[in-house]
This record gives C-alpha cells, structure tokens and sequence, in this order.
C-alpha cells in the first residue's frame, strides 16, 4: 500500500507544471502565427491566446504559491540567482515570459479593450508601424515558450532523490505534451477551418511523437540502476499503472489521435471529444509523475519485490 505520508507535494504542483507546460505551448503556437503575419485576421490564435495564456500562467502562479510553505517570503527569489536550484531558474524564467505575453497581447488588442487605457494603444500602434518588430514578438515567444516548457521538466529531473524524475527525457515529455495541450485547446475553440485543421494535424504529430518519447523515457529507466527500473514499474505495472495506462495512454493520446486521424481525412467531423481527451490526459499526466515520483526513492526500491 502506498503511504499517503510520502506525497509531499499535493495537487498544488502538478496544476502548477500543466498550466506552465499549456502556457508554453500556447506561446509557440501564437508565436508562429504571428512570426507568419496571422496577427492581421482576428479569428486566428495569436489573436486571443496571449491574452488567454496570461491568465492561465497567473492561475498556475497562484496554485505554487499556495504550495509554498513560506509565503511571505517568495519575493527572496529574485534577490539572488542559484544556478543549482530548479526553482531560481524558474523565478527568472517567469521574468522573461510575463513581458513576453504583454508584448503579444499589444501586437492586437482586442476591440471591447481598445480606448481603455491610452498608453497600451499608443504602444500597440508604435508596434504595427514596424513589421519587423512584430516577426521578432513572434520569435522570441516561440523562444521563451520553449524554455518555459523544457523547465516544467527540468523542474522535476533535476531532484536526483527521485529516481522516476531523474530521467533526461522528461523534459522533452513536459514540453511535447504542452505543445499538444496547447494544440488541442486550439483546435477546440477555434472558428477557423483552417486552424482547425492545421492543429489538429500538428497535435497528431505531437501525440505520436509523445509515445516515441514515453518509450525512450522507459528504456532509459529500464536499462539504468536497480532503483530507476524499480521506479519505471510504478507505471508499468506497479500502483500508479491503471491510472497511467488507461488514462494518460489510451484515453490521453491513442483514443484522440485515432479520433483526429479519422477527422483530418475527413471520416469524421471536428468535434470536441479529443482536444478533451487530450488536455485532460495532459493533466492527469503530470499527477502520475509527480506523485509516482515522490513515490519512488533510493530506498524503496530495496524494500519493494
């Protein structure tokens, strides 16, 4: 039986890693749009996702700090810079991607917003007056929406004590299954054909390649000490595999690929069904890792058949 003493980190965390991971995913996406001059049509992503992803990083900024066990204290992050500790890295990762969005939300700003606060239509008008300048919001949000999804998992694989986080794929695994939340929550809300079909195609290849990465993330536990395969079997057949088979694999990325396989040949109509699969499989995802993780332990792995 698993001892509930053990999960140090409650649901706090892993909301925290998926809305950081959907965040990231979003601000490549919008990113893209914008570098390719997708700004100018009101109906497409980098219209409204910036916006969006504003309010969904400062939800998952709020879900941390109320993880945190010193509150008041938060701010003594940004007096100094660890190179060591995953959670400096992410304080100053955070400083690049609020402007970042701020910036993004400028290039266009909704109309019920525009004559609201003078300084921001100034701003936004200086910016259309320079294409070049928009190219470059597009290219650093792609930039900084990588780093911010790579550190998602850099977060957790940095803490050796843990032998199932301590693997070197596991950021490309919080960054791909970001990019494919972000994809589906596209192709979900969208109104444009073209989206639709453009990220529903896109967030295919993210799901086939997220099987390719949870297969390298498994062999490289599997051939690595006693401790790591130990901790690979939490998923592979031990407390946490029902959960990640049925949920985070079948109904989180085979069921919703072969649903949106059908629907980009046109066997079947968009509809909803697997941009919820797939986000919810994102965030069920990131509860199996970290409390799996938590789980795991040099020392258990010697006390566990």
């Amino acid at each position: 039986m698993i001892d509930p003493a053990l999960h140090i980190w409650g649901w706090e965390i892993p909301v925290y890693l998926f809305l950081g991971g959907l965040v990231a995913g979003t601000m490549i996406i919008s990113g893209y749009f914008t570098f390719k001059g997708h700004h100018k049509h009101s109906y497409f992503s980098c219209f409204y996702l910036p916006h969006v992803s504003l309010v969904l990083l400062s939800a998952g900024m709020f879900a941390l700090f109320l993880d945190l066990e010193h509150k008041f204290y938060v701010w003594r992050l940004y007096t100094t810079f660890e190179v060591t500790s995953p959670m400096s890295w992410g304080s100053w990762v955070l400083v690049l991607v609020y402007p970042t969005l701020l910036a993004s939300t400028l290039v266009k700003i909704p109309e019920p917003f525009q004559n609201r606060i003078k300084l921001f239509d100034k701003i936004s008008a200086r910016i259309n007056e320079h294409p070049f300048l928009i190219k470059n919001i597009g290219a650093v949000s792609m930039i900084v929406g990588a780093i911010l999804g790579m550190y998602t998992g850099v977060l957790l694989s940095g803490l050796q004590a843990r032998p199932l986080w301590n693997s070197s794929m596991l950021w490309v695994l919080f960054l791909v299954s970001g990019l494919s939340s972000a994809a589906a929550f596209v192709h979900m809300i969208t109104t444009d054909r073209y989206e639709r079909e453009m990220l529903a195609k896109a967030d295919n290849g993210f799901l086939i390649f997220e099987l390719l990465i949870f297969a390298l993330f498994f062999f490289g536990l599997l051939s690595s000490t006693r401790v790591h395969r130990v901790a690979a079997h939490l998923l592979i057949d031990g407390a946490y595999a029902p959960v990640f088979w049925v949920f985070v694999i079948g109904l989180g990325i085979v069921i919703p690929l072969a649903i949106q396989l059908l629907a980009v040949n046109h066997k079947v109509k968009h509809t909803a069904v697997a941009p919820i699969l797939v986000i919810a499989g994102g965030l069920i995802l990131r509860f199996v890792i970290v409390f799996a993780g938590q789980y795991s332990s040099w020392s258990s792995a010697f006390i566990m058949k």
